[in-house]
């Protein structure tokens, strides 16, 4: 997995990559990434470019936990390639203090079984490959 920052404006988002199990691709884990996205997180708004790859947006997730969900298949020449998320999220103390303890919970897991879904990975084996990208 690989995290990136990305200025935008006066706001930092990070923005991760995580590669696909070994053996499959993107496209025969999800034939339909943005009918997945619209499925798992709400209606799509429209696109932006982060780092020359288009992501699919969803300004209003269903989920209110979340403030904006960007996701898109990073393509890269002699590369395999990638999903690219960036999950903006309301801040713990917000969550906190409106009470969202449930929601919030429910949020992890929409993005859990989501990426489970796409990489073929469960969350142990996520954080694996980001530990053994950072050595």
């Amino acid at each position: 997995m690989r995290e990136d920052s990305t200025k935008i404006g006066d706001k930092k988002y990070k923005m991760k990559e995580y590669e696909i199990k070994r053996g499959s691709t993107l496209e025969e884990r999800i034939v339909d990434l943005k009918g997945a996205v619209e499925e798992y997180f709400g209606p799509i708004t429209g696109t932006e470019i982060q780092e020359g790859q288009e992501l699919y947006v969803v300004e209003n997730p269903v989920n209110p936990i979340f403030k904006k969900v960007s996701i898109g298949a990073g393509k890269y020449p002699g590369k395999k390639d990638t999903l690219i998320v960036d999950f903006e999220e309301l801040p713990i103390p917000e969550i906190i203090a409106n009470g969202d303890i449930e929601l919030a919970a429910d949020a992890v897991s929409v993005k859990n079984e989501f990426l489970l879904k796409a990489t073929g990975k469960d969350s142990k084996a996520r954080r694996k490959a980001m530990k053994k990208d950072v050595e």
